[in-house]
């Protein structure tokens, strides 16, 4: 009788399937080791964890191909960068620099967009407040001021009055699509007839003159058809204006609202199936604009006040593991060094997480999430992530939309942001805030110990 090999029991691994659905299981992500061509560790060696990078050639790139696109369709074009989307200085100049005008909805970005170099001629003022003072400067300096609604036309006229001119205006108007809800808090609705009152009431006070109509649809909008619709709209509205009245426009300011390659949390198919390109975009744009009844040498300027889409693919954040933890029901928790305070844009998108370190691990369903604690704090949910340590870096991407002009000092402060030239080099565009950034502006009264 020969002697058996000792007896060893299985080993039983229990099989997760994923996220099933009928798309099957969800993508198992690779790694990717940096930005534009820079590693990661050594960014983040020069500048800290969490940290923003941009991509200055991305940024370029974009804004050329957009412009390229409707230039090809249309003989007079000129885009605005919105400046909500990011506020940073460096960013609005790069886009200054390839010769974007600048699209403001406060005061306060006004300022900004002057201080950046912008004339009043070059910058696109909307919103529905507009303090008197940059109202003024805009109106008397050539601004391309859109009115929101009756009170600010008065004010307007009042501030004509007041200086003995006679400003140029737009007014902007809502309308219904097909396939959009109606965004119709802003500006004259046009199906009501509202807006057809307000040009009349603007000819009547005899102290404006219109010379454009501004009209936005809304946000990350997926069905291109929406902007052929409502641009057929606009366009049959000025053909009245041109026949009845005798008002001939300068500007038709179509908005903005175009998708990034980001991707919505309820959005079915992945970005590369379901963003329209530039070129369907500038399509739809343009065929709403062959109505116009307007002779070649004065058809009016083409706006577009485009934000997301411009920066969004060319913003990254870095982020580091600080814990791993395992969730009552099963899943695995991974703490990452930036919330949703820095994030905000996780609340409504299904971000990209990338390791930055390769693994044969087997990925599993993982809800990252950041050092606020509180539940809302999620970066991402049931993302597939293989394994990570302490210490191991996290690119979320695309982030370059909205997240630093909507960041937060809350419980964190905010990190800092760099940009990556062309030919690799990188440098801070703002630096790591320190805890005289959140009090800087605080008074403490005397009877506190105060003494200022």
């Amino acid at each position: 009788m020969t002697d058996r090999p000792p007896y060893v029991p299985p080993t039983l691994v229990r099989h997760r399937s994923g996220l099933m659905n009928k798309m099957g299981v969800g993508p198992v992500v690779s790694s990717r080791s940096s930005v534009a061509g820079v590693n990661v560790e050594a960014l983040v060696e020069a500048y800290g964890s969490p940290l923003f990078i941009y991509d200055e050639q991305i940024i370029r790139a974009r804004y050329r191909a957009l412009h390229n696109a409707l230039v090809l369709r249309y003989p007079k074009v000129a885009l605005a960068w919105s400046y909500k989307t990011c506020y940073l200085d460096a960013i609005c100049r790069l886009y200054h620099q390839e010769g974007a005008l600048a699209e403001v909805v406060s005061g306060m970005e006004y300022r900004k967009a002057r201080r950046n170099g912008m004339t009043p001629g070059q910058i696109v003022y909307n919103g529905p407040h507009k303090d008197d003072q940059t109202l003024t400067e805009a109106l008397l300096g050539g601004a391309r001021v859109h009115l929101d609604h009756f009170d600010e036309l008065a004010r307007c006229e009042r501030i004509a009055e007041q200086h003995g001119c006679r400003p140029a205006v737009s007014i902007r108007l809502n309308l219904e699509t097909s396939t959009l809800p109606r965004w119709d808090r802003f500006g004259f609705n046009l199906d009501n007839g509202q807006a057809r009152d307000a040009v009349r009431r603007l000819l009547a006070g005899g102290r404006l003159r219109l010379t454009g109509l501004h009209v936005h649809l809304g946000t990350f909008i997926l069905d291109v058809r929406a902007f052929a619709e409502a641009t057929r709209k606009v366009v049959a509205f000025a053909n009245r204006l041109r026949s009845e009245r005798g008002i001939v426009l300068d500007t038709l300011d179509l908005g903005g609202g175009l998708a990034s390659r980001n991707r919505l949390r309820s959005q079915y198919l992945p970005s590369d199936q379901s963003v329209p390109s530039f070129a369907q975009y500038a399509e739809q744009l343009v065929d709403g604009l062959s109505a116009l009844d307007y002779p070649a040498n004065e058809l009016p300027t083409l706006v577009l006040e485009t934000g997301r889409a411009l920066i969004d693919e060319a913003g990254s954040l870095v982020t580091t593991v600080v814990a791993n933890k395992r969730l009552a029901d099963g899943r695995r928790g991974m703490v990452v060094d930036a919330g949703v305070n820095t994030l905000f844009t996780a609340y409504w998108y299904q971000h990209q997480l990338v390791p930055t370190q390769p693994t044969s691990e087997p990925p599993e369903p993982t809800m990252v999430y950041g050092p606020l604690c509180m539940n809302i704090d999620v970066v991402g949910n049931n993302v597939m992530l293989p394994p990570m340590a302490v210490g191991q870096r996290m690119l979320v991407t695309p982030v370059g939309a909205y997240n630093l002009s909507q960041s937060m000092q809350f419980i964190e402060l905010r990190p800092a942001v760099c940009l990556v030239r062309p030919d690799g080099t990188h440098t801070l565009i703002r630096r790591r805030e320190v805890l005289d950034d959140l009090t800087r502006a605080e008074v403490i009264p005397p009877w506190l110990g105060g003494g200022r």
